[in-house]
């Protein structure tokens, strides 16, 4: 297997976890956690039309904004 061979798999293998997975743990923690107001459907929202930047934006800005 030649390292290009070996490059393809790992790139789908990202691709997915980056678009498939890390939205679905993102989901997941939002639906469990309390947030103050209507922030729980706005970062679901968030997450779901703009996959992967949603699910950036919500691991940076909205994890902190849960109710302790």
């Amino acid at each position: 297997m030649t390292f290009i061979g070996f490059i393809r798999p790992l790139f789908i293998l990202l691709v997915i976890l980056s678009v498939v997975v890390l939205p679905l743990i993102a989901l997941i923690d939002i639906l469990r956690s309390e947030f103050k107001r209507n922030d729980k459907i706005i970062w679901v929202l968030v997450v779901i039309l703009s996959n992967l930047i949603g699910t950036l934006l919500y691991f940076m800005i909205g994890a902190k904004q849960k109710v302790k």
